[in-house]
Parts: C-alpha cells; structure tokens; sequence
C-alpha cells in the first residue's frame, strides 16, 4: 500500500524535511487533586492537574502492569511520554509518586511547580515494568 502524497505534512522518505511532523493529540484529561492515576491518564499525552489546588498535591502512577493491560503492543524499550501541566494556584505544586513495578529514572518525582510543566518519558524495561524520567 502507498503511502499518500498530496497536500503537506512530514512524508517518511520523501525528503521534504522542511515540513511539519504531524501527529494526533486528544482532548487533555484532568485530576485535581491527590489522587492514584489511571493507566488511560498516564497514556493520555497530556495531564491537567491541580485545578484550583492551592497546596501541594501528589499524584501516584497506577501500576505498571495496569499499563500493560492498556498499551498491549509495547515490549521492552518502548516508550511514551506525559506532559503533566500543573494549572494549580497559590503555593501548589503537583508531584509524581511511584507505582508498583515503575522506578524513578531521573527526577521523576520532582514536583512540578504551578504554572509550569513536566515532560516525562516512560520506558518499558521487561513485562509489568517500566522506568520513568523527567526530560523536561
């Protein structure tokens, strides 16, 4: 099957590198406050959290087979990222928390400030686990 060829975006092996990458992003979901994240939360691409917090909140990672069970075609080194975007108020900060069989690979449970964002990047290491770093 050919790939199409019509109206822009990034083509693979076309060579038209100038163009933009396009890729699919739905709406972002939302938590509010302290709370266990769902595996469809952590896959989502991007997390509201905080709304209207205005102290610290800590959101804890579901487990990483609770992942698997949602992201069935990963196998080992295979990646996601979350943006987690902290809309709280005042003093709030929002942090991750670690799931069982998911590590921190770097600054993962560095609070996220308000009005600010982290970049997490999940990498499969074996079945029912994962490492988790802060890229960003």
């Amino acid at each position: 099957m050919a790939l199409p060829n019509g109206a822009g975006g990034y083509q693979v092996g076309d060579g038209n590198l100038n163009e933009v990458v396009l890729s699919v992003q739905a709406a972002p979901l939302s938590v509010a406050a302290t709370a266990t994240l769902t595996a469809a939360q952590v896959t989502s691409g991007v997390l509201l959290v905080g709304a209207g917090a205005t102290t610290a909140q800590t959101y804890t990672l579901p487990t990483a087979s609770a992942i698997d069970a949602i992201v069935t075609s990963a196998k080992a080194n295979s990646t996601f990222e979350l943006v987690l975007v902290n809309t709280g108020t005042s003093s709030g900060t929002g942090a991750l928390a670690l799931g069982t069989g998911i590590t921190d690979g770097g600054n993962a449970t560095v609070a996220v400030a308000i009005t600010a964002a982290g970049r997490f990047l999940f990498r499969k290491t074996a079945d029912g686990a994962y490492t988790v770093y802060r890229v960003a």
